[in-house]
């Protein structure tokens, strides 16, 4: 590693920065943490120990420490998000003033717990140290405090690729060493090189700013430190094991790949041109070649082409000169200074409508966007007359003033069709017959409805018919509902005895047949039948088959047991036995 930097002047006046925050070893041992996620914990951990809080903007906290808003803001994204273990760092509440604008958020960090690792970092060392300089920082001291004799293999398995191919890999050793060389120009680390235990280096990592340290503090002790140690060791800054074909530190081979848009992953600012072919609107169809404008534009941004957006500032993360050239190795790209392009004249007469607001758009880019959002609805069977009905009744509906943006106006208001998926439907009319559309009448009357059901459930009423619930939860209207689409079932009719009108009606005491008892059946209780054949039988009855008077049971047996029934009238026997007596006759 190179040797430690002179000591700058020390400023008697300046404040020492002297705030460190405590900070969770998880944020810098784990690969799922960004470098510029730690430098932003650092930074709005202190910002949250004020009484108001961390009230910062992300630009005010980019700029406190020397990033791109872009950078940072992608480091509160992994921050906000839960790890790997489902903890959340950073928590950020939106905040609105009484007036309805928005101001910025109020971030605050997790409480760390009792038993969990952590490190100490001062809050300059984040705003000094770019963010892979101080996870190597945290690294050291986090070594430091637990007496750990680090090693540059360790330090360099400490720090992860974040992008490309080797995402999640550990970075070379050759690479480790470079950014400890820089920590140490930045004289927040001293490097007592082969100080340590079998030829180790020694590291040493500072709790205060540079410029509150005087000449003759640690700077002093590791310089006679080195002056003790060999001078072999002293030619070579950083080891080679296994890193191939790369020198030593600051002279490793170059990289196979570029990107032509960014300088760094961390710069998202970087200057990129706008898109070859991009024109501004005209009203002539024919085509311009060599305009003056743009002999003008490339003067006045020194040789660079606008921005699609318009903004012709370069990045200000690094200076002329230090910016990449092409692939080739040739000089940048140079603005385009071809035939330019003239928007069709069909397309032209469609925005007559719009064409006060298309002369406001500036960006070329935004021009093409919405000729060719205009050629689309054109293609797929969208009439002119019915584009240009849709943006002169838009367009009549706001104020000039209230358009800020006349090309996002045009493309995000103007062009697009309104309505359900009915393509004949423009904003809940039917272009072809100029009825109401019944599909997005039905999508109002529904998102009515919502709305109601929404606000009698947050009022504490029945969602359905607005009424107050009873007792049981329910509202009384709800229960007549039920009743009336469940009703309940009738009951089963017990059927009745009816009694038949008329003389009554008995049994014949011969066969048993029902019979109406009138006339003679008062008498003998006998039916037609019975009695015609108990009058022939009387003429011809024997005489000692004459029932005798007085009688008043059957003369049969039933088998050895006398038979204890009732005779018939002027027989001995009863029916049964009389039966089987006409049975023996007839046999």
């Amino acid at each position: 590693m190179s040797a430690v930097a002179a000591p700058a002047a020390v400023d008697a006046t300046a404040p020492v920065r002297r705030q460190r925050v405590r900070v969770p070893m998880r944020l810098v041992s784990s690969a799922a943490y960004a470098d510029v996620a730690l430098s932003v914990y650092v930074k709005v951990k202190a910002l949250g120990l004020r009484p108001e809080g961390c009230q910062a903007k992300s630009s005010t906290i980019a700029s406190y420490l020397g990033l791109s808003t872009a950078s940072v803001e992608r480091g509160m994204t992994q921050l906000r998000r839960p790890g790997p273990d489902g903890v959340v760092e950073l928590v950020s509440d939106r905040r609105t003033l009484p007036g309805g604008t928005g101001t910025s958020a109020l971030r605050t960090v997790r409480a760390m717990t009792r038993t969990e690792a952590f490190v100490w970092l001062p809050v300059a060392a984040a705003e000094d140290l770019t963010p892979r300089q101080l996870r190597a920082f945290a690294l050291i001291a986090y070594a430091q405090a637990r007496g750990i004799a680090l090693t540059e293999a360790e330090l360099a398995a400490g720090l992860l690729h974040h992008s490309g191919k080797k995402a999640g890999q550990p970075i070379s050793v050759t690479a480790a060493s470079a950014v400890v060389d820089a920590v140490e120009a930045a004289r927040w680390v001293t490097v007592q090189r082969r100080a340590g235990a079998q030829g180790r280096h020694r590291y040493i990592a500072h709790d205060i700013a540079p410029e509150a340290r005087a000449d003759g503090g640690c700077a002093a002790v590791a310089g006679a430190a080195e002056s003790a140690v060999t001078s072999g060791s002293e030619e070579s800054a950083s080891s080679q094991v296994g890193e191939g074909s790369g020198s030593p530190v600051g002279e490793g081979s170059l990289a196979n790949e570029e990107s032509l848009r960014t300088d760094s992953p961390d710069d998202a600012r970087a200057f990129f041109s706008s898109a070859v072919g991009e024109v501004p609107v005209v009203e002539g169809a024919g085509a311009v070649e060599n305009p003056a404008d743009a002999a003008a534009r490339t003067e006045a941004g020194g040789g660079l082409a606008l921005r699609a957006g318009g903004n012709s500032q370069p990045s200000l993360s690094k200076p002329e000169t230090e910016r990449r050239s092409s692939r080739g190795g040739g000089s940048a790209r140079s603005s385009y200074d071809g035939p330019q392009l003239a928007m069709s004249p069909q397309i032209y007469a469609v925005l007559e409508p719009v064409h006060l607001l298309l002369e406001g758009v500036t960006s070329d880019f935004v021009a093409r966007q919405i000729a060719r959002e205009v050629g689309r609805q054109l293609r797929e069977g969208t009439d002119a007359e019915r584009l240009q009905h849709r943006l002169t009744a838009r367009f009549a509906k706001v104020m000039l003033s209230e358009i800020r943006d006349p090309g996002r106006w045009l493309l995000g208001v103007a062009l697009p069709r309104w309505g359900c998926g009915y393509q004949d439907c423009e904003a809940g009319v039917l272009w072809s017959t100029g009825k109401d559309c019944e599909v997005c009448a039905e999508i109002v009357q529904d998102k009515a409805a919502a709305r109601r059901r929404a606000q009698r459930i947050d009022q504490g009423l029945c969602p359905e018919h607005g009424t107050r619930s009873g007792p049981g939860g329910r509202c009384v209207d709800c229960v007549l509902d039920d009743a009336a689409r469940n009703p309940a079932p009738a009951p089963v009719p017990v059927p009745v005895q009816c009694e038949v009108e008329g003389p009554p009606r008995g049994s014949c005491g011969d066969c048993g047949a029902r019979i109406v008892v009138i006339g003679r059946a008062l008498e003998d209780g006998l039916c037609k039948l019975c009695r015609e054949e108990a009058a022939v039988l009387g003429a011809a009855v024997v005489p000692g088959q004459t029932a005798p008077a007085g009688q008043e049971t059957c003369s049969g047996r039933d088998g050895d047991v006398p038979c204890g029934r009732k005779p018939l009238p002027s027989r001995s026997v009863c029916g049964i036995h009389r039966v089987q007596e006409l049975a023996g006759e007839v046999a």
